[in-house]
């Protein structure tokens, strides 16, 4: 089952960035991102890449999966700001709430992972393996299920990433190419939500 995307506003009509930030036009914000505007014009056109390009979608990773997923990597990231962003594209709120529902049960802090045999090793930790509940698998279906469980590996298992990861993805009835996508997807978000976080700070009066 593939999510639903709402009616939303026109994204090449306004900064996601600057929209996630609060940042009004003129202000020191505003002012301090224009001074790296070549930055600033990349993260709005990889957003745009993703989740509104202007050709249409080949495969099938539909755009409404796309935002299904970016709620669920933003909200394992911690931030539930961006995350809501995200899920308010979703018009089917039973997709919305299973994600909700999913980050709940795939929090952690990892990372986690084992590393080729050597001197990392000594950095090995085991972690938690994520799998979405089946209660949700029936709402979210196999596919996105699938990709969810890729993500999740993704952000906290980068380690694990393997090629029997791949096969799941790959059984599940994800192509190459989409598996590339999400992955571009999920390093995406990391980058997205890393400056979203560093603006925020800036933002902040120093006490």
């Amino acid at each position: 089952m593939n999510a639903v995307v709402s009616s939303s506003p026109d994204p090449q009509t306004f900064d996601v960035i600057d929209r996630l930030v609060s940042i009004a036009p003129g202000s020191a914000l505003d002012r301090l991102r224009a001074q790296r505007e070549q930055a600033r014009t990349q993260a709005q056109q990889s957003y745009l890449a993703l989740f509104a390009p202007t050709e249409p979608v080949a495969g099938h990773f539909e755009i409404a999966d796309r935002f299904a997923v970016a709620a669920f990597v933003a909200g394992l990231h911690g931030q539930p700001d961006v995350a809501r962003f995200y899920a308010e594209a979703l018009a089917g709120q039973g997709v919305a709430r299973a994600i909700e529902a999913e980050v709940a049960r795939g929090a952690t802090q990892g990372p986690y992972g084992r590393y080729p045999e050597g001197p990392l090793s000594v950095e090995d930790e085991a972690g938690p393996v994520y799998a979405v509940e089946a209660a949700q698998r029936a709402v979210l279906g196999e596919r996105l299920s699938a990709g969810l469980a890729h993500a999740h590996l993704l952000v906290f298992h980068p380690r694990d990433a393997s090629p029997v990861a791949l096969q799941a993805l790959l059984d599940a009835g994800w192509r190459t190419t989409e598996i590339v996508t999400l992955s571009q997807l999920v390093a995406f978000l990391a980058f997205q939500i890393r400056v979203v976080i560093g603006l925020r700070a800036l933002a902040t009066p120093s006490a």
